[in-house]
């Protein structure tokens, strides 16, 4: 029980301070509500969090500001094409998580999978917004293993709960908020 008000207290702390920083963006995308399995224990009645989506446009321009690039094996962009990087669709807590880990490691970042199809599915993918690949740079790589807190299986867990798991080429990374924005 006490987890879980402990991390009642966490989604309920992101879900306002996300709504506080996204105020101004009235050009986004309408908000969805996504139920967490983890929150709704049986018999217990769901808890919701709003979830701002931003168009491929909004975000590229948000990872350009703060110096975040990208790249695609197809130079193409379209969700639906495996070998694209898209960002449409994406969550805004994921893109300020971007944001953040790029402000607070100072290393170069490279994004290589956002929305597009072709990642595994569930609740935190990266079709529903969750998640980034990055490239395996060493800047990145050596700040997450200094930073992070090692749960084993090759992922590390930041102060405020997003995972970063570094698969064989990329790291996979999935904000289920901002990162301390």
């Amino acid at each position: 029980m006490r987890t879980a008000l402990i991390r009642l207290a966490t989604v309920a702390t992101a879900a306002v301070t996300c709504a506080i920083l996204t105020a101004g963006m009235a050009a986004a995308a309408p908000a969805v509500v996504e139920k967490d399995p983890v929150m709704t224990p049986s018999g217990d009645t769901p808890i919701s969090v709003m979830v701002t989506k931003l168009t491929h446009s909004q975000a590229t321009a948000r990872f350009r500001a703060a110096g975040i690039t990208w790249s695609s094996s197809g130079n193409c962009s379209n969700r639906y094409n495996s070998t694209c990087t898209s960002f449409e669709q994406i969550n805004l807590t994921s893109v300020q998580g971007a944001e953040t880990l790029k402000r607070a490691s100072g290393c170069a970042m490279n994004i290589t999978g956002g929305t597009e199809v072709g990642h595994a599915s569930g609740t935190y993918s990266h079709w529903n917004g969750y998640k980034l690949d990055y490239s395996l740079y060493s800047c990145l790589g050596s700040y997450i293993r200094n930073t992070f807190t090692y749960i084993g299986g090759n992922k590390w867990r930041s102060g405020s709960g997003n995972i970063y798991f570094l698969e064989s080429n990329h790291w996979d990374v999935t904000y289920y908020n901002c990162g301390g924005c």
